[in-house]
């Protein structure tokens, strides 16, 4: 029996993962924003961002949601960027 838990853990895994990539699919469809434009906002980030702290940018995620709650028409961007290590700025 617990066999068939895993099992079923791992396939909820799954599912749970192509439910959000479809999500982010539609409201880069709904929104209109090509996914260029994303890469584009992820490559300036890494520009400015990397001026003062090191950063992973092989695990940095920028995804792009509708506001859901209060108000389904405004999107939001997340930013997602792991820090190893704040750069010392001279004072």
């Amino acid at each position: 029996m617990d066999v068939l838990k895993v099992f079923n853990k791992v396939a909820n895994a799954s599912k749970d993962v192509a439910k959000e990539r479809l999500k982010l699919i539609l409201i880069h469809d709904r929104s209109n924003i090509p996914p260029q434009f994303i890469n584009m906002i992820k490559g300036d980030l890494i520009k400015v961002i990397s001026d003062y702290v090191e950063i992973e940018e092989e695990n940095i995620e920028i995804t792009l949601s509708n506001g859901e709650g209060r108000n389904e028409n405004i999107s939001a961007l997340t930013a997602n960027i792991p820090i190893k290590k704040v750069r010392s700025i001279g004072k």
